[in-house]
């Protein structure tokens, strides 16, 4: 118990609050951080910090993945096939990289269009970089073949273009579609934000309200996981009139 009273007691609480201004879990682990001192602070850790270790995977696999990046940068060269394209686009998304993703997509689908997938995904980086008009005729391809295609993700997609491109009434009879077979937050919130700009004001906070009631049942993992979600349906709560 010492330990808590040394500077290093100080270093474990000023960790527990850099922890929680970069994850914003529950607001009142702010107060037993802050009234409690070290002691808190080792609450929370033991608490949130060590579970959320786990979230950690993905950028322990950055490594493997930038080195299977520079490989297959040197094999397209000699073998520019679509497959070999594809696998860096889809390396190059999971990096968060989506101009070369969409690059690498485009070279895909020019030597090869014929399966859904590079479309699907090349709509991805298009709506991450806010280019919504090119995604437009990617998604419709995907959707067009498979209204299922990725557990109902396309098309909850397809309805947030449709929704930024001018197209209101198709984006609403797309999200009423697909909120009907998903639960999905991303869904819901790409909805919520819609109704929003309709003025559906009740309806957008009645949205937006449908993601944070999962969370009381999820488990810890998931709540972890759906954590930037949470905030976004909590700050567009907080931005509708009452």
């Amino acid at each position: 118990m010492r330990f808590l009273f040394t500077p290093w007691g100080l270093i474990l609480q000023a960790l527990a609050l850099i922890h929680f201004i970069r994850r914003r879990p529950d607001t009142y682990w702010l107060w037993i951080i802050l009234m409690l001192g070290p002691l808190g602070a080792g609450v929370y850790i033991f608490m949130e910090v060590i579970p959320d270790l786990g979230l950690l995977r993905t950028s322990f696999e950055a490594y493997p993945r930038r080195k299977r990046i520079r490989l297959l940068e040197a094999l397209v060269v000699e073998n520019p096939s679509a497959g070999n394209w594809e696998e860096l686009g889809d390396l190059y998304l999971d990096d968060g990289n989506y101009a070369r993703a969409k690059g690498c997509y485009d070279k895909s689908i020019s030597s090869r269009a014929d399966l859904p997938d590079a479309f699907y995904r090349r709509g991805i980086c298009e709506i991450h970089l806010g280019d919504f008009n090119a995604a437009l005729p990617d998604l419709e391809h995907v959707v067009s073949r498979d209204f299922k295609y990725d557990s109902h993700r396309a098309a909850g997609l397809l309805a947030h273009v449709y929704a930024n491109t001018g197209q209101p009434e198709k984006a609403e009879e797309f999200f009423q579609h697909v909120i009907e077979k998903t639960t999905a937050s991303e869904t819901y919130y790409n909805y919520a934000t819609f109704l929003a700009s309709q003025k559906r004001n009740a309806e957008a906070r009645e949205c937006a309200q449908r993601i944070l009631a999962k969370k009381p049942t999820m488990p810890g993992y998931l709540r972890r996981r759906e954590r930037p979600w949470f905030r976004r349906a909590s700050g567009l709560l907080k931005r509708l009139p009452a």
